[in-house]
């Protein structure tokens, strides 16, 4: 605030002399505000930057949350300096302004961030890249459960305009619809002539996912006719406008637009219903990240990150659209395509909305994994299910012998009673189905890391 100068006495007796004080000091070479500069600007406690689906929305929100569970007041959202670019603001006890700065350029530029000190926390739509866990090795390791941070469940929509018939593609269609060779809807068993393509960016999370899970297993490369955007928003909007556009999109921006149901390989159509991305069977489940440096992170990267986990903290993911890492019952429709004691387990049982998965290449379970242990035990305690109530189902991919497929579908079946067995669960049943029931084509990595899997259910 600028400080006020004294009037002399002079200058105080009639309103022609107050002007003529005024106009005196307007011609001075200084000012007050001159002469008391202002306050610099807070040095924000938290630097997040990285993916535009976590940082339009997801991230601001966590930030508020964290803000308002730490006490301070006044706790808002402004826009940043660009585009896609948000500061949360806060004051604490003493009215002091507390700062954190959120910056959503996609992916890739989270990893970079990090890498030159101008961010505290990478956001990702995807897992870091062996090329970014190389350049970072100095940080520690980015892999590491002290590190790589799942904050929640995303699920790639395909959209369509809410008026076009079609309900259902394969992913090996959709690659070829991406990469330009089915150029019209006809070709598709649909109507509205030529197919217009919408994508995201090429630093975006959200393609590279899209990218690795569809294009890439097909051998295809993404049309250079294909219409790009770094908002996620507007790409929707685009869509949902467009009779005849196609475009893919993280979970929460499908709004007007209608999803399609996705097949992978020998799956049946999935459409992105929250339990099927929650379990991440649907062939275009994605995890959302955090990533901080493992070594001597700040006091405010720990609380976001413990904030992010904690069911506080997943309240805000689901308010935001994304699937919480809630464990519930979900109940199976019964089908004839199951086998025999899966289909009594369907008829008698729940599963929980949880799959168990594992490092890539290794019996170990992988980071996520390590987290739901214990949400699938608060679950467990607080139903009263420790005793005598859970069946663990393992799955796997092809093997050439079916027998080896069913005990390695077993072994990691037992690596989850394991863990489960130190907090006090015993157990109905541990079984092994091999490669029955794949939630992903057996053709690439991807789909079979995906197979590898374990299940729990709960009578």
């Amino acid at each position: 605030m600028s400080r006020a100068l004294p009037v002399p006495a002079r200058f105080s007796r009639s309103p022609a002399r107050s002007l003529l004080f005024a106009l005196l000091c307007s011609s001075l070479p200084w000012s007050a505000a001159a002469a008391q500069p202002k306050p610099a600007a807070p040095s924000p406690v938290l630097r997040i930057q990285g993916s535009n689906t976590i940082g339009a929305g997801l991230g601001p929100a966590l930030v508020v949350g964290l803000f308002e569970q730490q006490g301070l007041r006044e706790v808002r959202v402004e826009n940043g300096a660009q585009a896609n670019e948000q500061r949360v603001v806060g004051l604490d006890a003493q009215g002091r302004q507390v700062l954190a700065e959120i910056s959503a350029h996609g992916s890739s530029t989270g990893f970079a961030a990090l890498q030159d000190g101008s961010a505290d926390l990478a956001a990702s739509s995807r897992p870091i890249k062996d090329s970014e866990a190389a350049a970072l090795t100095a940080l520690g390791d980015l892999r590491s459960p002290a590190a790589e941070q799942v904050i929640a469940i995303d699920g790639l929509a395909v959209i369509l305009h809410p008026d076009n018939p079609l309900r259902a593609l394969s992913l090996e269609q959709l690659a070829r619809v991406f990469a330009g060779e089915l150029k019209t809807w006809e070709e598709l068993g649909g109507r509205g002539g030529a197919i217009q393509l919408y994508a995201r960016d090429a630093q975006s999370g959200t393609f590279d996912t899209f990218n690795e899970l569809v294009l890439k297993p097909q051998g295809k490369a993404l049309a250079a006719s294909a219409r790009r955007f770094e908002s996620s928003s507007q790409l929707s909007g685009a869509v949902s406008q467009d009779p005849a556009g196609i475009g893919f999109i993280g979970l929460p921006y499908v709004r007007q637009a209608k999803a399609l149901a996705i097949s992978s390989g020998d799956s049946r159509p999935m459409p992105p219903e929250p339990a099927l991305i929650a379990t991440e069977d649907y062939p275009l489940a994605r995890r959302l990240f955090l990533y901080n440096p493992p070594q001597q992170p700040s006091a405010w990267t720990k609380a976001l990150v413990e904030f992010a986990h904690s069911p506080r903290g997943q309240e805000v993911v689901a308010k935001n659209g994304f699937i919480a890492q809630k464990v519930q019952a979900v109940h199976v429709d019964p089908h004839a395509g199951m086998p025999p004691s899966y289909l009594q387990l369907a008829r008698e049982a729940n599963r929980l909305s949880v799959n168990f998965r594992f490092q890539e290449g290794s019996a170990l379970l992988d980071n996520k994994a390590l987290r739901d242990v214990e949400r699938v035990l608060a679950y467990l305690r607080e139903k009263g299910k420790l005793e005598n109530s859970v069946v663990l189902v393992g799955f796997g991919d092809p093997k050439q012998d079916t027998e080896r497929s069913a005990l390695l579908s077993k072994l990691r079946a037992m690596a989850v009673r394991r863990e489960l067995a130190k907090g006090g669960v015993t157990f109905r049943e541990i079984t092994g189905l091999g490669d029955a029931l794949p939630v992903a084509a057996n053709n690439g990595e991807e789909g079979r890391i995906k197979n590898r899997r374990v299940e729990v259910w709960v009578y």
